[in-house]
Parts: C-alpha cells; structure tokens; sequence
C-alpha cells in the first residue's frame, strides 16, 4: 500500500522504503515498495520508481516477482521517469526525463540514459555509457563500457515478430566496448557491433559488424577502418 508522505509535495512511499543521506525529491514522486536509494540521489517531478511490470498473456518475459529496484549513490533520475522494480542503476548515472527502464534492467556507473528513451527488461548497460534521446534498446539488449548511441536508434529482438512459438529465443543486440551507433541507426535481432566499431547515421545493421571499422547503408556495409586518432585504447 503507498502513503503520502510529508517529506516531499505530493510524495507517495510503499513500505520498506530505504532512503539514503541527502536525497533530494522532487513534487509527486511515487516510490513503490522496497525500493532502496542511495546517498545523494536526486529525483526528479513525477517520477515513479520501484512500479511492478504487466504482462500480456503472450508475453514471453518472466513472470517471477522482481526484486527491489536499487538505486546506487548519486545516481538521478530525471522528471517523469519510469523505473520499475529489479532494476539496478549505477552510482552516478542520469536516467533523463520521461526515460523507461524496464524489470531486471541494469544501468552502469556514470551512464545516462537521454531523454524519453526506453531500455527494455533483462538489458545490461555497462559504465559511462552514453544514450541520447528518443532511444529504444530491446530487451536482452547487452551494451558494454564506453559505448555512445546517438539519437533515435532502435533496436529488435524478435525476428519472427510473435510468431515464433514457444521455444523461440529473443536475441537483443550486442554493443561491444566503446562503440558508437548513429542517430537513427535500426538494429536487426542478435546483431553485434564489435569493438570501437562506427555504425554510420542512418544504417539497418543486419549483420555482425567487425572491430574497429566503419559502416554504413542499407543494409550496413564496411566501409574502412576507423583512424587510430579515434580509438580509446591501440592495444
């Protein structure tokens, strides 16, 4: 059951809430049941945190009772947003205005998460990850440390869009450590972008992309090497 609470206007607190030192909220915030935050967390207007999936009868995701979403030292979480619970964000990390983070979903330290983006349930988002707005990364979706992901992209799981029975896998994309993907980028189911690859503005990624290379198109193809200039590491 959530009571208001005199802490914050309009604040709404389930039971076995943990609220660390020197959390700032904001007015009608809703923090759902055994939601733990952090020292020095800051949340924003309206968001809702710790809120509990529903399922369609056809949805293949799990059923099980997610744990409490964490929210670990410093992190904040933009006016709007929707984190549900079983989520973990990361020390640091920025979940920006009217985002959406699904169940189990697990931010990295030091990420942010642009504006009205959406990370779907299971994904994992590594440290210092960047992802501007209007993003869809799918569930499964598995993106390591350093990556950018620019405005707009989206990304699939489901090639048999529902049809694939009951023994169908979902396969989120893989975004390899310090990889950028463009503004308005599709990525198919499964696809993984190597290592400090460049995915092009505007590319239908359909297959693996290599290390360290450039592609673009329709569907993407290599184009060359990214400079050495442009890499984080040469090793």
């Amino acid at each position: 059951m959530l009571t208001p609470s005199e802490r914050a206007p309009g604040l709404v607190l389930g039971p076995g809430v943990t609220l660390g030192e020197d959390v700032a909220l904001g007015a009608n915030v809703v923090i759902h049941a055994g939601v733990e935050i952090g020292a020095g967390c800051s949340i924003q207007d309206g968001a809702v945190l710790g809120k509990t999936p529903v399922l369609a009868p056809t949805s293949s995701a799990s059923r099980a009772t997610p744990p409490p979403l964490v929210l670990e030292d410093g992190a904040n979480i933009g006016a709007g947003a929707i984190v549900f619970a079983g989520a973990r964000i990361g020390a640091g990390a920025i979940v920006g205005d009217q985002a959406h983070i699904r169940e189990r979903a697990v931010i990295g330290a030091q990420s942010v998460v642009g504006r009205a983006s959406a990370i779907g349930s299971d994904a994992s988002i590594g440290a210092r990850v960047r992802i501007q707005t209007n993003v869809w990364l799918t569930s499964h979706s598995l993106v390591e440390d350093d990556v950018f992901v620019g405005p707009g992209v989206v990304s699939t799981n489901d090639d048999a869009m529902a049809r694939g029975g009951e023994d169908y896998v979902l396969r989120g994309p893989t975004l390899r450590r310090a990889c950028r993907v463009g503004g308005g980028v599709v990525l198919a189911p499964g696809v993984e972008v190597g290592e400090e690859a460049f995915v092009a503005a505007g590319a239908v990624v359909t297959r693996d992309v290599p290390p360290r290379v450039l592609v673009m198109g329709v569907p993407a193809r290599v184009v060359r090497d990214v400079p050495a200039e442009e890499l984080l590491s040469t090793d």
